[in-house]
């Protein structure tokens, strides 16, 4: 009983993580391709605007920017 408990709250678990993140699905057509590179450069361009406002001294600093000489996970 206690293993089938278990067996069921971590396919729940997993479930709900795959849950959490939107579907995107890929572009079709070249005229797709170009919105979705827009707005991925789009939103870069903002974070990298974030990013000379925060402090660079804080954590999310460390977390949400590029490093200097390095690529951005």
């Amino acid at each position: 009983m206690r293993a089938a408990t278990l067996t069921l709250l971590l396919a729940a678990a997993a479930l709900s993580a795959c849950a959490s993140q939107p579907y995107d699905p890929l572009p079709v057509s070249a005229y797709q391709w170009q919105q979705r590179q827009e707005r991925i450069e789009r939103e870069q361009a903002e974070r990298l605007r974030r990013c000379e406002a925060m402090d660079k001294q804080s954590e999310r600093y460390a977390r949400e920017c590029p490093r200097a000489g390095g690529a951005q996970q």
